[in-house]
């Protein structure tokens, strides 16, 4: 095992050279726009572009690599509005959506989330699973009463559902040996998912060791979760590999996640002289967030932090096995969008 392991790193090492060396084309579109050099130019269109372009240079060292963007359910279709039209070219990039607060958390954890908006959600969210595209939905309650609703209500809409009880995503539920719909298959697509764990902040983990035995028992057919346990501690392939496969014996998917709409002051990229002197593509501090910034998302210089060489995150991620990424604050062009 560890001799095979060696050569995949090695034919990753020497795939990545050669796509690096032939992905210009991929630099070409990362272009320093201004949205006042043309009134074609659209925040939304930015981030398709963006995400796309995630999609096509992954699917080159991976070709059954997972893209899910978060949120931005208006990113499908070209007005905006569930009855618009759909885009081919982003439906074709991702694999599926992730929501946020359908059912419960929109107002506040353990809040119904208003009928119109749930009702606006799901005219976008049926379109997706209707061409097969699978659907994530993360509710936020702690309520036994409000987490049982949760996922009856996705389950009618045949969407896979987590209920987390904390913002963080820092608690693994204590059910979590026999979730919702525990599954003993093999999951090898996303659509073939049950259940799924939502789980980024291993604040309550000691050490990497720990939060990978913790989350080794577990049935979850599915685990986000953050690529680094650490700042600068990275899960290693081999550690991956390992977190795919369930108690139960079933083999799993591990998507990372990465956030593509802001910067993070606590990530490997960021550099000190950022905080007196930050580069022109870095915006405020989200005030809700400490150390997250929105970023232009259509800047050369960000897009090069994300993907397209050795150092960037997309390729570490690549390296260490995932399964695919699910991208968080693809949704930011609202708050350019805003600003106009």
């Amino acid at each position: 095992m560890r001799k095979i392991f060696f050569l995949n790193q090695i034919t990753f090492t020497i795939l990545l050279f050669i796509i690096v060396l032939s992905g210009i084309t991929y630099c070409q579109d990362l272009v320093n726009l201004n949205p006042s050099d043309s009134d074609s130019f659209f925040y939304r269109d930015e981030m398709r572009h963006f995400i796309q372009a995630i999609s096509r240079y992954s699917h080159q060292f991976h070709p059954n690599f997972i893209i899910v963007p978060q949120n931005g359910l208006s990113l499908l279709t070209t007005n905006g509005e569930p009855e618009g039209v759909l885009i081919s070219e982003y439906l074709t990039a991702i694999d599926g959506v992730g929501q946020e607060e359908l059912f419960f958390g929109f107002l506040g954890d353990d809040e119904p989330t208003p009928e119109d908006i749930t009702s606006d959600w799901l005219s976008f969210l049926n379109k997706i699973q209707a061409l097969g595209k699978a659907v994530l939905i993360t509710d936020y309650c702690s309520n036994t009463f409000n987490i049982k609703n949760s996922f009856e209500r996705n389950n009618l809409q045949h969407f896979i559902s987590f209920a987390s009880e904390s913002r963080e995503m820092d608690i693994i539920p204590i059910n979590s040996s026999k979730p919702y719909h525990e599954n003993s298959k093999n999951v090898e697509k996303i659509i073939q998912a049950k259940n799924f764990l939502y789980l980024i902040n291993p604040s309550g983990f000691s050490n990497k060791e720990e939060m990978i035995e913790a989350l080794s028992q577990t049935n979850y057919d599915l685990l986000i979760i953050d690529a680094y346990f650490s700042d600068f501690e990275m899960f290693t392939n081999e550690e991956v590999y390992h977190l795919k496969e369930k108690i139960n014996g079933g083999k799993r998917l591990i998507l990372s996640y990465l956030s593509i709409g802001e910067a993070e002051n606590y990530r490997y990229y960021w550099q000190k002289e950022w905080d007196i002197n930050p580069p022109s593509w870095l915006e405020e501090e989200n005030p809700d967030w400490s150390g997250n910034y929105k970023v232009r998302y259509w800047d050369k210089e960000w897009r090069e932090i994300i993907f397209g060489n050795p150092d960037a995150y997309l390729d570490k991620i690549l390296k260490a096995g995932f399964d695919g990424v699910y991208l968080d604050l693809v949704d930011s062009f609202e708050y350019f969008e805003e600003l106009q």
